[in-house]
């Protein structure tokens, strides 16, 4: 039986049905606003949850698999929960905490908290909750972290461990850009809403790259998708932390990790702690004998020749280890720090206080061109010196003939100057050879 309508209802259902077109047509002016809107506008300031390196937020962690990010993140965690320090010296902000254990058991993270937490002193705390088993992100786990965070006083952060169990599967042979982005992007949103941070434990691929950023595993659209990353990288015995992200500033970190507590260490910046490193590294390689620069590099591993070459004149610029003779290295006699009456001369220590007492007693071969030996003397102002330096005997470094040297040395010494290529102590006595600075 067909319903009769009056002509009063159909004219308001063609206005209710005008009403309903025109503001669906208006709905994309609802979301533009003006840049004299946006001047006006008043936002809360970014918060930290640590300081320096998770804000607020997506944060992406990545390393290769057993390097420790778990561990990195479950300290983490438990500094936020408890309010104590973390990563040796920072304070994170306090609040609840979701940890998304999802490669672990609970076998597992208990004997974890038992290295980093007491066990009988005092009650682990209660503001962290742990789940070993949670929905995919399109299968209710967005949901799910959503009303978790709606559940406790004061969320703060959620830790994803790992990306790779928790993401939508991707029924495709590969996973596209769009794919990666989505995984990340979901998360984000949500930090954002709810003014957190979410931390997403992910791995590195094994091929290296030059930017150790490009080593994430996946497309860009990850790194792309995250408003921060951090990279744990080992390179030469050492880890480094490297950071980037949209509201916080790069940065390259040394850490350390301590077996014992099972705890990570922000020992400082990487290229100066590793450069210390290093360097302590050479020395104690150098105790068993001169070195050459391949030798040093195996030694005391370091990444090339190359870089313990460069390494290694450096420390002879500063007086930490000499050249004993071509091409090699060794540390200093017992007396080297005595730097202001010893000098360092192509190898050996000379006395310089009273003049150029000792100095003509330390003359070395001096090589040609053609590395035929011209003369080699130990006498004051006697025997031949070659008139013209064609090659310095310790680097093998040709510059073409230079102005003679003053010989025999029986002027006082006006200056010491260093050779201009590996910057070894040459004397000059009276006469400044061209090339030489």
């Amino acid at each position: 039986m067909n319903k009769k309508v009056s002509p009063e209802e159909v004219r308001r259902l063609i206005e209710e049905s005008k009403a309903g077109g025109n503001k669906a047509n208006g709905a994309w002016q609802e979301r533009l606003f003006s840049g004299a809107a946006l001047q006006l506008m008043t936002f809360p300031s970014l918060k930290f949850i640590l300081p320096g390196l998770i804000p607020e937020g997506a944060t992406l962690v990545v390393s290769r698999p057993k390097l420790g990010k778990s561990w990195f993140v479950l300290d983490i965690a438990i500094a936020v929960a408890c309010g104590r320090f973390t990563l040796g010296t920072l304070k994170p902000a306090t609040g609840d905490v979701l940890f998304l254990a999802l490669e672990d058991g609970k076998r597992r993270l208990q004997r974890r908290l038992d290295k980093l937490l007491p066990t009988f002193k005092e009650e682990w705390p209660r503001r962290l909750k742990f789940a070993t088993d949670w929905p995919r992100a399109d299968q209710g786990g967005l949901a799910d972290i959503e009303n978790w965070i709606s559940s406790v006083k004061a969320p703060r952060l959620v830790i994803v461990d790992t990306l790779a169990q928790f993401r939508k599967l991707v029924t495709s042979k590969t996973q596209g850009y769009a794919d990666d982005y989505a995984a990340i992007s979901d998360l984000r949103r949500l930090a954002s809403k709810h003014n957190i941070a979410i931390v997403i434990v992910h791995h590195d691929r094994k091929v290296e790259a030059d930017d150790v950023f490009d080593t994430v595993s996946g497309t860009l659209g990850l790194t792309a998708a995250a408003d921060t990353i951090l990279i744990m990288k080992r390179q030469a015995g050492s880890v480094t932390l490297y950071v980037r992200g949209r509201d916080i500033e790069e940065s390259e970190t040394a850490l350390q990790f301590t077996k014992q507590t099972c705890r990570w260490t922000i020992l400082g910046a990487a290229a100066e702690v590793h450069r210390s490193a290093e360097r302590s590294r050479v020395l104690e390689a150098l105790k068993d004998g001169p070195l050459q620069a391949g030798d040093a590099c195996i030694a005391a591993n370091l990444r090339n020749s190359n870089a313990a070459r460069q390494l290694l004149f450096k420390m002879v610029k500063d007086g930490e280890v000499i050249r004993t003779g071509r091409g090699l290295f060794s540390l200093p006699p017992s007396d080297a720090g005595n730097i202001d009456n010893k000098v360092t001369v192509r190898g050996q220590r000379v006395d310089v206080k009273g003049g150029n007492a000792g100095i003509t007693d330390v003359i070395t071969d001096v090589t040609d061109v053609t590395g035929e030996s011209r003369s080699s003397v130990a006498t004051n102002g006697a025997g031949p010196i070659p008139t013209i330096l064609h090659r310095c005997d310790y680097c093998g470094g040709q510059f073409g003939d230079m102005n003679s040297w003053n010989w025999p040395p029986d002027r006082p010494i006006r200056q010491i100057l260093l050779h201009h290529h590996c910057e070894q102590p040459w004397w000059d006595c009276g006469g400044q050879p061209e090339g030489v600075r």
